[in-house]
């Protein structure tokens, strides 16, 4: 009986021909919606940092720091916890493929981790603290997540069980071959890479709307996304079928998971503290300040300012006007030196008189 399923795509991998040359470039869709993924969180922290006075442009120097870090641990994490692929007794197991990030996996848990790390040391070099960096980067990773989720569907990787619901995800042969006997050769398999975006997309949009609310500060933000990622993805891990180590009956993710969700919740009861922005101090410094302590200028200083501006103005406005026509206040000309001397030069050429009047006179 054939269900309705969703398709994979047909091609992962895009040979672009290097010009003048018989070379071409691996172009991956994984690498693409990682990439993606980046982008969107860097606009998304981008924008809530201005809203917080931080200076523009500040999450490129961020960037710089976690991105890389971020990858690293997030590949890591994701050898470690899966290490046959790598180190096992596999005819296919190559160490060297630790290192091929751009042909798949990343650990979350670990790129988060790590990524952190990158970020704390860029906040030493800078002057906004680090809870305040987490708070507004709350959103942006969950949705970077979502985006970064779209390269294992181009992979064909991360599903769940068989299914016969109308979302099933359709898995060519080839790529279950790594499946235990009894799940291979249906005809769909839960898309567990699809639930996991969805669910990231409303962490992303319940942390805009509770920040808005409670005005998050301290890092609490932050503690919401690890809090809600922890707990989809403890469900999602338990839906999938791809090979993994256990520990206690738990797949070793769902005890990460676990381990999120602890921790977040404890941060959250133990922490406090509201949305903070920057002020440039008399130091000229940038100093944090409680969002609702921000000096605001009170009604005499608006009103000082708008005089001062208004006479100003007039001011700008007089020295247009009078421009030096060489004008005394009674109206008179007023006689430059140059002047004076041209009209005393011309009275004595007038009393010298001229030779025909001389010799008319003799």
């Amino acid at each position: 009986m054939d269900y309705a399923y969703i398709p994979s795509p047909e091609q992962s991998v895009w040979e672009i021909p290097i010009p003048f040359t018989d070379l071409t470039v691996p172009l991956r869709a994984y690498a693409l919606c990682i990439i993606a993924g980046i982008i969107a969180a860097c606009w998304i922290t981008e924008v809530r940092l201005r809203k917080r006075g931080a200076p523009p442009f500040t999450v490129l120097d961020l960037a710089v720091w976690a991105v890389p870090f971020g990858i690293i641990g997030g590949r890591l994490y994701h050898v470690i916890t899966s290490p046959d692929a790598y180190f096992g007794s596999a005819p296919d197991a190559n160490p060297w493929k630790a290192f091929a990030v751009w042909e798949g996996g990343l650990g979350i848990p670990g790129a988060v981790a790590m990524g952190g790390l990158g970020v704390w040391l860029a906040c030493r070099r800078s002057q906004i603290p680090f809870s305040m960096i987490a708070d507004a980067l709350a959103p942006g990773l969950p949705v970077a997540q979502a985006i970064g989720r779209l390269g294992n569907w181009f992979n064909q990787e991360l599903y769940g069980k068989p299914t016969t619901m109308p979302w099933g995800l359709e898995i060519n042969p080839i790529n279950q071959a790594e499946l235990p006997e009894e799940y291979q050769g249906k005809a769909a398999y839960e898309p567990t890479f699809l639930y996991e975006l969805i669910w990231n997309l409303g962490i992303a949009g319940l942390i805009v709307a509770l920040d808005r609310k409670f005005k998050f500060g301290a890092g609490r933000a932050f503690a919401v996304y690890v809090l809600c990622y922890g707990v989809g993805r403890f469900w999602i891990e338990g839906r999938r079928i791809d090979p993994a180590h256990d520990f206690l009956g738990l797949r070793v993710n769902e005890w990460v998971a676990i381990a999120m969700i602890v921790g977040a919740v404890i941060y959250l009861l133990r922490v406090t503290g509201t949305r903070q922005v920057l002020v440039t101090g008399p130091d000229g410094l940038l100093t944090p300040v409680d969002w609702d302590k921000v000096p605001e200028p009170t009604t005499e200083d608006a009103d000082e300012t708008d005089a001062d501006e208004a006479d100003a103005d007039e001011a700008d406005a007089d020295s247009d006007e009078s421009e030096p026509d060489d004008v005394d206040e009674g109206g008179d000309d007023v006689l430059t030196d140059d002047d004076e001397e041209t009209e005393s030069s011309e009275e004595e050429e007038a009393e010298k008189p001229s030779g025909k009047d001389e010799s008319k006179k003799s």
